[in-house]
């Protein structure tokens, strides 16, 4: 399973989201720090939950960051979160 559809999943999961976009901008950044070859080391995540309602701004990177997990967060150089209810 790619990186991309990974996040997709562990999100989906533990939100159930409304609105999901996950993009993989590793070409943009191709040659840069932080790029490893593999494709699948920036992302950025455009997410609307319920579940994020009552949670600020920190709160709910945090609680993306445990849904994804130290392996997949550990192995991604870059995530960006657009994160709402």
């Amino acid at each position: 399973m790619t990186r991309l559809a990974e996040i997709e999943t562990r999100l989906r999961e533990a939100f159930a989201p409304t609105q999901l976009d996950v993009r993989n901008d590793s070409a943009r950044h191709a040659g840069h720090g932080g790029d490893d070859g593999s494709g699948e080391s920036h992302f950025h995540v455009h997410m609307r939950a319920p579940a994020m309602a009552d949670l600020t701004r920190v709160a709910r990177h945090r609680a993306v960051h445990k849904a994804l997990g130290q392996e997949l967060t550990g192995a991604i150089h870059a995530l960006s979160l657009d994160l709402g209810a």
